[in-house]
């Protein structure tokens, strides 16, 4: 199964405070034992939400939202994809994690839809479709 981890945003990571050099070399050994140990398929840190834009979608109407948003709790500051054999395996790797701003954060984590999940609506046209564009996206990879 496939997870995605969301670090919460803070006010700090919000200012643009960036990790101290301890924290980056922790984060880093950690994330070297995620790719050991075959869990890890893509991580980033964010830029805050003044440097970010949102879209928002009514009808066919289409109307561009420029940050920084307001409310810290419901933004990103950093991401991680995992591969993992169940919620539990991701849990017990989250408890692992460094402190990922030294002080109060949170780190979400929610599955990933696979194609399973979609029962008989993903025909095999789809899946064939899904397939090739993974195939191409690690091409450019």
């Amino acid at each position: 199964m496939r997870v995605m981890i969301l670090i919460k945003a803070t006010r700090d990571t919000e200012a643009g405070v960036l990790p101290d050099e301890k924290l980056l070399a922790d984060m880093g050994r950690y994330n070297d034992e995620l790719v050991k140990a075959g869990i890890m398929l893509a991580g980033e840190g964010l830029h805050p939400s003044s440097r970010a834009v949102r879209v928002r979608f009514s009808g066919a109407q289409r109307t561009v939202i420029d940050g920084p948003f307001a409310e810290t709790k419901e933004l990103v500051a950093g991401f991680w994809l995992w591969q993992v054999r169940s919620m539990d395996e991701a849990i017990e790797w989250i408890k692992r994690c460094p402190n990922p701003t030294g002080a109060e954060s949170e780190i979400e984590i929610r599955r990933v839809f696979e194609a399973e999940d979609f029962g008989e609506a993903f025909t095999p046209e789809l899946r064939e479709q899904e397939d090739r564009l993974r195939a191409e996206i690690a091409r450019h990879a």
